[in-house]
């Protein structure tokens, strides 16, 4: 089991705004599915059906998890979890029911625009993704919101804190920094892949895995990718196929944009709340550099190191588990 070591003060580069580092021992890693132990929860699953246009926010389907001991109703001190590119509100199931017991506060974790089985919309960069999540607070008449994301999900909470602050309680970014950065040619190597499934008329997800393994020969990268499969009845045939959910074509003329960040100045905007950014130290995705602007978009954050790589929940769980615990937790006077 990974614990974080004690934490240590440091500073950041920019007038000494406080950090807190801490090292974790990292686990097996386990992505992209968590490898956790299930609480005794009840969860609550809810579906939107809408077509969605470029001006309009698409209602976002997501998963409830309710703790047995709660400290407020479902709309008072929530908490969002946010997936990253690919991802879905599957993969945070297990750490959201942990820590829906550990905070006695419900967790919504939701699919995003293009992901899972929420809407598809031709528009995917930040800007929208974070208006569908302030669409999704407003329509639930949700208060006191914090929201965590990790990769995509981490930037589109930076989005929705720095726009409408008051809609933010805090947040927690997991291993991305609000600076403009090429993501990884990885995620253009995988649409190539699963478009090259998507062609062929599949009936086995092993099959899948085979065309998939000259792109990625990670066998738990391959299943995460391939999580995002389902059947369906092509109308020439009268057997079932596999095919993506998700919409390659969209999301392969999004990368850039999930790249970039919207905001570029902050010295004209900032999330004058709590803030913790927990990075996975052999990640490249927050270095050291990206501190100062951090400090100076986010004056209030904490920092923690895991030692994991980008997959920082997967690979870390416990030692997220306790950071996010840790943040999230008053202190006592």
């Amino acid at each position: 089991m990974a614990t974080l070591g004690p934490l240590r003060m440091c500073r950041a580069a920019r007038r000494g705004a406080p950090l807190f580092s801490a090292r974790a021992a990292a686990t097996t890693a386990s992505f992209p599915a968590q490898r956790l132990a299930p609480g005794k929860m009840r969860a609550a699953h809810a579906f939107y059906s809408s077509s969605a246009s470029d001006d309009k926010p698409v209602e976002l389907v997501y998963d409830l998890h309710r703790p047995e001991k709660p400290i407020a109703d479902d709309k008072t001190k929530p908490i969002l979890f946010l997936h990253g590119l690919f991802g879905s509100k599957k993969n945070n199931r297990s750490i959201s029911k942990m820590l829906a017991r550990d905070l006695g506060r419900s967790i919504y974790a939701l699919d995003l625009r293009n992901h899972g089985e929420s809407p598809h919309a031709p528009k995917h960069d930040y800007v929208s993704l974070a208006g569908d999540v302030s669409h999704f607070i407003k329509e639930h008449g949700l208060k006191e919101t914090t929201v965590i994301g990790h990769s995509m999900g981490a930037k589109t909470a930076m989005t929705l804190a720095l726009s409408e602050p008051d809609l933010v309680a805090d947040i927690v970014a997991v291993d991305n920094a609000p600076v403009d950065a090429a993501i990884g040619s990885d995620f253009a190597k995988y649409v190539r892949g699963m478009k090259q499934i998507d062609r062929t008329h599949i009936t086995r997800q092993a099959e899948a895995d085979k065309l998939l393994q000259p792109f990625e020969s990670s066998l738990v990268v391959r299943q995460f990718l391939l999580g995002n499969m389902h059947r369906v009845k092509p109308d020439d045939s009268s057997s079932p196929v596999l095919k993506f959910r998700i919409p390659l074509d969209i999301l392969a003329r999004a990368l850039d944009n999930m790249g970039d960040f919207p905001y570029k100045d902050p010295s004209a905007i900032r999330f004058n709340k709590p803030a913790l950014f927990v990075r996975g130290t052999k990640s490249k995705y927050v270095a050291d550099e990206a501190l100062p602007i951090i400090g100076q978009f986010f004056p209030k954050f904490e920092l923690v190191d895991i030692d994991a790589g980008h997959w920082v929940i997967s690979e870390s769980p416990e030692a997220f588990r306790q950071a996010v615990v840790r943040f999230l937790t008053p202190e006592e006077e």
